[in-house]
C-alpha cells in the first residue's frame, strides 16, 4: 500500500438498528476540520433500514465505505471486521447514535504530533435522555491532560483511568492499527465487558500514550433502554471477571501496590452492590436463600478476600456502607442494603443514573 493511499484515521462504526441516529453520527465526522480520515460502517445485519440508510450515506462521500453482514453476529465481531477492512494508521470505534465535536480528529491528530504513542484517550459526555427523546442532563467525564512515552510513566496512572471510568470504553480511544495487527487483537464476543476486556489486553504492553483534557465525544444514555428495560443474569459472573483481569494486569506489571489494591477492592465492591441489587430483581428467579448463597460464595472468594479487605470508597455513601458491612461479612445486612437501592432503582431509574454518574 503506497502512503499516499493510507489515510490517517479509520472510524469503524458497528450499526445495528440504528435509522434513527445514523445519519446524525456520520454527518459528525464528515464534519471534521481534519479530513484525512475513512469512515467504515459496519451494517451487522441491521432489520430496520439501518443498511439501506448506510449505502446512500456511501454515495455522499468517497470517505465511507459500507460492509454488509447478512446476518446479525454482534458488536465484536462487527469490530473485527472494521479491523480487517481498516487502512488507517490509527483506528477509532465510534458508536452509531452518539456524536462528536467538529475538531475531535484535529486535536488528536496534533497529540499525536507532539508525541507519537500507541494510544490516545479523550474525555466525554454522557448525555441522559428521557423515553420520549427529550435531553434530561448532562454530565461531563474530563481527564488530566498527559503524555507517556515510557512503561514506567504509564502503568502507575492506568488504574487512575479505571477508577474515572475511563479505561473501559472502545469509543474514547485511538488505537495503532499496525500494533493491533502485530498483536494479533481482536475484540471477544462477550456481554457488557467486550470493551476493557480488548483495552487490558492492548495496553498490556504499550510504551506510550496521550490523555486529552477535551470532552468531544457526545454519549448518550437513553431511557427507551438500557437504563430501565436491560437485565444481565451473568452480571456479576463479567465484572467479577472484569476485576480480575485488572489486578492480574497490575501484577503483571508490579505495580500491585497498596493504593491500587485500594482502589480495585472500591471498584469491586460497587459490581457487589450492584449485584446484590440485581438479585433482587424478580427476571434472576433468586429467593432469599438463593441470595444468601450468592453472598456467601462471593464473600468467600479468594479475589474477595484479596481485594476488599483494603477497599477505601473516597465519596459515594452507599458504597462507604456497602464496603463496612462487607468487611465485617454481614450477609443479613448487605442483602438489606441492597434490597434498599432496588427500590430506588425501580421507582425512581433517572434519580438513580444521576447519583451513579456523579459517584
Amino acid at each position: 500500500m503506497k502512503a499516499m493511499e493510507r489515510p490517517f484515521f479509520t472510524v469503524v462504526m458497528p450499526a445495528y438498528g440504528v435509522e434513527r441516529y445514523l445519519q446524525d453520527a456520520v454527518e459528525s465526522i464528515r464534519e471534521q476540520t481534519f479530513t484525512d480520515w475513512e469512515l467504515v460502517i459496519v451494517d451487522d445485519g441491521s432489520p430496520d433500514g439501518t443498511g439501506g440508510l448506510a449505502d446512500r450515506l456511501e454515495k455522499q462521500d468517497d470517505r465511507v465505505r459500507v460492509i454488509h453482514h447478512t446476518e446479525n453476529r454482534g458488536l465484536s465481531e462487527a469490530r473485527n471486521t472494521g479491523i480487517d477492512a481498516a487502512k488507517g494508521r490509527y483506528i477509532w470505534f465510534m458508536d452509531p447514535d452518539d456524536r462528536v465535536d467538529s475538531d475531535l480528529l484535529e486535536k488528536v491528530y496534533l497529540s499525536l504530533k507532539e508525541n507519537p504513542a500507541h494510544l490516545v484517550i479523550f474525555g466525554h459526555t454522557e448525555e441522559y435522555y428521557d423515553a420520549d427523546g427529550s435531553l434530561n442532563y448532562t454530565h461531563r467525564i474530563l481527564p488530566e491532560k498527559k503524555r507517556f512515552s515510557t512503561k514506567g510513566e504509564l502503568r502507575p496512572y492506568v488504574i487512575r483511568l479505571e477508577q474515572e471510568t475511563i479505561y473501559g470504553y472502545a469509543w474514547n480511544k485511538m488505537y495503532s492499527l499496525d500494533y493491533i495487527r502485530e498483536k494479533k487483537l481482536r475484540f471477544e464476543t462477550v456481554t457488557l465487558i467486550e470493551d476493557i476486556v480488548f483495552n487490558i489486553q492492548y495496553c498490556m504492553d504499550i510504551v506510550s500514550m496521550n490523555i486529552l483534557d477535551i470532552t468531544p465525544y457526545h454519549y448518550a444514555k437513553r431511557m427507551e433502554g438500557s437504563l430501565t428495560t436491560k437485565f444481565v443474569p451473568d452480571y456479576y459472573e463479567l465484572h467479577e471477571r472484569r476485576i480480575r483481569m485488572l489486578y492480574e494486569q497490575q501484577q503483571y506489571w508490579h505495580t500491585d501496590t497498596e493504593e491500587t489494591c485500594a482502589v480495585l477492592g472500591s471498584l469491586y465492591g460497587r459490581y457487589i452492590l450492584s449485584a446484590l441489587e440485581r438479585n433482587c430483581d424478580k427476571r434472576s428467579g433468586m429467593k432469599h436463600k438463593d441470595r444468601k448463597a450468592f453472598c456467601k460464595g462471593v464473600f468467600g472468594s479468594p479475589l474477595f478476600r484479596a481485594l476488599i479487605p483494603k477497599a477505601q470508597a473516597q465519596d459515594s455513601r452507599a458504597l462507604k456502607i456497602a464496603l463496612r458491612l462487607m468487611k465485617s461479612g454481614n450477609i443479613v445486612s448487605c442483602l438489606a442494603l441492597g434490597r434498599a437501592v432496588h427500590v430506588i432503582r425501580s421507582g425512581m431509574p433517572m434519580l438513580y443514573s444521576k447519583v451513579k454518574s456523579e459517584r
